[in-house]
Formats: structure tokens, sequence, C-alpha cells
């Protein structure tokens, strides 16, 4: 029970601090008072469920990773609600990753399935990203369709 308590109080500081909110705000959104949010962050009390929910809601994470996330186990901050961080991937000399077993099962990705990669060379967001090639087709097929229209047009 110690471990969870303070599990929620850690993840309650940090997500209002990374939201930029003040103690006072939170109680306001939620409806309970400052000194109760500064009891749950000092790990002197625990929100009630419904609280838990309230507060899960306003940060945008799971309520299950709100009470049992642990930051000092995964070495990284609670993630907003179905995003997920699988941990680090090296590349070997042939260009190659392997990805983390835990995505590979959430996602159900098995050998042989296709991912398109994308990327994004903006200086402030650049990364890469991985997609399913079923999902990707079906989020651009409309794009897609108009660019290929858009081409034969010009050529006439």
């Amino acid at each position: 029970m110690n471990n969870t308590k303070n599990n929620i109080a850690m993840n309650l500081r940090h997500l209002r601090t990374f939201s930029h909110m003040s103690q006072e705000e939170v109680a306001d959104k939620i409806g309970v008072t400052r000194q109760a949010v500064a009891k749950w962050e000092n790990g002197d009390t625990l929100p009630d469920i419904l609280n838990c929910e309230a507060l899960a809601n306003l940060y945008d994470v799971s309520l299950n990773d709100l009470v049992r996330y642990n930051s000092d186990q995964g070495g990284l901050p609670i993630a907003p609600k179905d995003k997920h961080i699988f941990g680090t991937a090296t590349i070997n000399e042939r260009g190659q990753i392997v990805l983390p077993k835990k995505a590979r099962d959430m996602f159900g990705l098995k050998t042989g399935d296709t991912l398109i990669v994308l990327g994004d060379t903006s200086p402030l967001t650049s990364g890469l990203a991985l997609v399913g090639e079923e999902i990707f087709n079906r989020r651009t097929e409309g794009v897609m369709t108009e660019a290929l229209v858009k081409m034969r047009g010009d050529e006439e």
C-alpha cells in the first residue's frame, strides 16, 4: 500500500508541474480543496476512486498509470493515455533494429508484417515513426487518390 501511495503522490506532483498548474487550479478543476491536493501530493492521504478518475481525466493519463506507474522503475515520466514508451532499440551494423517485445505484443506484430517508416526532419520535432501498412493505407487513401488525380490532371 505504501508503494502505491508513493506512486500516486509522485505521479500527481509530476503531472501537475508538467501541466503548469497550481494546486489551487487542480483543486478548482476537480472540485476539492487545495489542501486535499497538497496532502495527496505529499503522500499524507490518498484520493478516493472518483477523485483519481477526475485527476486521470484532467491530466489525460490512464487511471491505471496514475495509480501504478513508477517512474523510478521505468526511468521515464508517466505517459499520456494510450501513449506508450517501450524503451530503446539499438541500430545494428546492418541498420536493423529489434522492436521491444512488449511493443510487438501490444500491436500484434509478427514476422513478415510490413511497417511504413515515416520521418520528420524539422529541427524542433525531428524523429521517426512506424505505422502498420494497413493503417497507413486506410488513413492516406483519400490523400493519395487526390494526389494521383491532380498529377494526372497536370499531365493533360
